[in-house]
């Protein structure tokens, strides 16, 4: 007979002959294995009892006892920091008194003998009674020798929401099949059914698996209302009483219904991060965060949902580009955006806040976009900058604060909700014209339908360009009838547009927005780099580059006599046509342009000439390959004709003298045979009729082989 394994706080049912049932819980093993110690978990008065385990194994073995596998006593104590202060108090306290007791190894607390000594002197030290303590041990024991087993169990008290008393005659209105036979059909839902209820309900709908209710309610019945297992076809199958004696889908659905909590349910059927992302109460609005223009801005990358070619070969598909926007939460005005092929990250980022701090007219005149600065009046620092945990939970970002005192605000993982305005600005930009231009990409492609990318027109620029008409149109003309607005911005008469809730904000809510020059915001925000003087230009990443200081300090001279040097600077790298030099010592940055001879790169993105010399250099290390391969074939040709020559005129010249050989060169070249032509003969012309005494000039070219022919014998003489 195998021994049955024997656990602390192990739940052991035991019966009786005469119908009786009770459950005890194992609280101890003594260290040498011979007893045990259990107590009554269903007796407010119970203490600790002793018995041997052999006693035990043998009711375990018999039908005495049974060991349950779910535990229906042990206290499900919510979660700690669901917990208020007064119920942690109140355990901490309890726990700070009876804890040395119950964790002493040799748990004399558990004897009858030395329990009340104990107790007694506790009482005395504490201060409190021995009822008290008494009460704080059984439900210590009865509840899993757990420290949250002291939590107080005040939602046991009173009679919120009494039910009527259980009786032996069957509650509620008679089903029909009662009425037919007369006999009472269903159970009465008492205590013990409503605790299957929750057990079945925790265990079974209130997973992350999204069962049915009704899916629920049968796993339940399965699970805790069985009698016992058959055997079918080598399956222990659950066996269930008849339907008249097992609660209704009814009765279950109303017991959860009555007993639900809607977020504790949706908490864990979703999981927490789902439930707080769509499922929480909205009760507050994002425009409350900020008191006027500038007082916060949002910012939020995404891959924009079009696929897009390169500018310098426009065959050539360059995927789908990175869009920043930076947007005012007061007024909703997009006040900087980016669209680059990297990122999401820290360098994409800054270039979305570089073009967010600065004058628009000339970015927009760069796309081709004729505006002034009052169509698009964001060149300003805010005071917040509120983004996700990725681009600006760095230590560079955090210079931010220190360069240009913005405080930096990072919302939680997964909580795209904190970010409402820059997620709706997302949303607007496909609804408005990203999701209607050549190459976009569905949400839901039709089955069969084309692939998207085979239909990509735009490049980076053009797509740039877009987004930026798209920008002013939304600033200037989009109208949002759900902002809601203050009794200020009412009796002002002020319509619910960006741009005139900017412009009213910057007279009535000034304060919040700075500015600072051009050449600080560059200095911080632009990427940086290292270019190299040459006597052919500044180089920096494959391009040559000039400026007026080099021009006027002779760099490109003093290179050719010097050699080169390095030199910092920094970059936009959505136009490479300008970068600039990076002295710290100067005040100010120098422009450096494109020399004339490489104008082919103005206008274009850093990304795509990386792009186009990375492939350059790939086809020459192609080109190397196979330039290799015909070095190898010539030299084989080459080889093969030597030795073909060599092994015909050896055995021709082994018995001739240098001498001989040397001699009667001009002769042999003389004899020599002419070289036939490859070139196919042609006819001759047919003989005209000349007269007798007519004699034809030289031709020029018998005089240029007269004259040949003597100079090749005056160097061989």
């Amino acid at each position: 007979m195998t021994r049955p394994n024997l656990f602390v706080n192990l739940l052991l049912e035991w019966k009786t002959d005469l119908g009786g049932q009770w459950i005890e819980r194992l609280l101890w093993i003594n260290p040498e294995g011979t007893e045990v110690a259990l107590i009554r978990v269903d007796d407010p008065q119970a203490l600790p009892v002793f018995r041997s385990r052999q006693e035990l194994e043998m009711a375990l073995a018999g039908v005495e006892a049974v060991v349950l596998e779910r535990d229906p006593d042990l206290v499900q104590a919510p979660p700690e920091e669901t917990l208020s202060a007064r119920h942690r108090h109140l355990r901490d306290r309890a726990w700070a008194v009876i804890g040395p007791l119950v964790e002493d190894p040799e748990r004399r607390i558990l004897h009858p003998s030395g329990r009340g000594p104990v107790l007694n002197q506790l009482a005395t030290t504490t201060g409190f009674t021995k009822m008290t303590l008494y009460q704080w041990l059984r439900r210590y024991w009865q509840g899993g020798q757990t420290p949250n087993a002291l939590l107080p169990r005040f939602h046991r008290c009173g009679g919120k929401g009494k039910e009527k008393q259980i009786s032996e005659r069957k509650r509620g209105r008679p089903n029909k099949s009662t009425q037919v036979t007369g006999t009472p059909v269903g159970i009465n839902v008492d205590e013990e059914v409503k605790r299957k209820f929750r057990q079945g309900i925790r265990k079974f709908y209130e997973t992350k698996d999204g069962r049915p209710l009704l899916q629920a309610y049968h796993y339940t019945l399965e699970h805790y209302f069985h009698r016992g297992f058959e055997l079918h076809n080598d399956v222990w199958v659950k066996v269930l009483p008849p339907a008249g004696e097992l609660p209704t889908y009814t009765q279950f659905r109303y017991w959860y219904e009555k007993e639900k909590d809607l977020t504790r349910s949706l908490t864990r059927r979703e999981g927490k991060r789902a439930f707080e992302l769509r499922r929480r109460a909205v009760l507050g609005e994002t425009t409350q965060m900020a008191f006027g223009p500038g007082s916060i801005y949002q910012i939020d990358a995404t891959i924009a949902d079009v696929h897009l070619v390169s500018s310098l070969d426009r065959s050539r598909l360059i995927g789908r580009p990175v869009l920043y926007l930076v947007v005012d939460v007061f007024s909703r005005m997009i006040v900087g955006f980016h669209v680059g092929l990297e990122g999401p990250d820290w360098n994409s980022a800054r270039l979305a806040l570089e073009n967010a701090f600065s004058d628009k007219v000339p970015v927009c005149r760069e796309l081709g976009i004729q505006m002034t600065a009052e169509d698009w009046p964001c060149r300003h620092l805010p005071e917040g900058l509120l983004a996700d945990r990725s681009e600006l939970l760095s230590r560079q970002a955090d210079r931010l604060a220190s360069h240009f005192n913005i405080r930096v605000l990072n919302t939680p993982p997964y909580r795209a909700d904190w970010k409402p305005v820059v997620e709706r600005s997302f949303r607007l930009s496909n609804d408005t014209f990203i999701h209607w231009i050549p190459g976009a990409v569905r949400a839901r492609p039709e089955p069969g339908g084309a692939d998207p990318r085979l239909a990509a027109t735009l490049d980076l620029r053009q797509f740039r360009k877009l987004l930026a008409l798209s920008i002013l149109d939304h600033n200037q003309r989009h109208r949002m009838n759900w902002y809601r607005m203050d009794e200020f911005l009412i009796a002002d008469q002020v319509e619910p547009y960006p741009l005139e809730l900017w412009n009213w904000g910057m007279q009535h809510r000034t304060g919040h927005l700075r500015v600072m020059p051009l050449e600080t915001i560059r200095r911080f925000l632009l990427t940086a780099g290292e270019a190299s003087v040459t006597p052919r230009g500044i180089r920096f990443q494959g391009l040559s580059y000039v400026c007026d200081l080099a021009i006027r300090e002779q760099w490109f001279v003093r290179a050719r006599l010097e050699g080169t040097w390095k030199v910092p600077v920094i970059y936009d790298p959505r136009n490479l046509g300008t970068i600039f030099l990076n002295f710290p010592t100067e005040p100010a940055v120098e422009a450096c342009t494109l020399l004339e001879t490489e104008q082919m790169f103005a206008g274009r993105d850093w990304y795509e000439v990386q792009d186009y010399f990375a492939l350059r250099h790939q086809a020459q290390e192609q080109a190397h390959s196979a330039d290799q391969q015909a070095k190898a074939v010539f030299h084989a040709q080459v080889e093969q004709i030597l030795t073909e020559a060599a092994g015909q005129t050896s055995p021709a010249v082994k018995e001739v003298t240098k001498n001989r050989r040397l001699r009667d060169l001009r002769k042999n070249r003389k004899a020599e045979p002419p070289e036939v032509s490859p070139l196919p003969i042609l006819p001759a012309p047919a003989p005209t009729e000349t007269r007798p005494d007519y004699v034809p000039p030289p031709q020029p070219i018998e005089l240029i082989r007269q004259v040949r022919q003597k100079l090749w014998e005056d160097d061989h003489e």
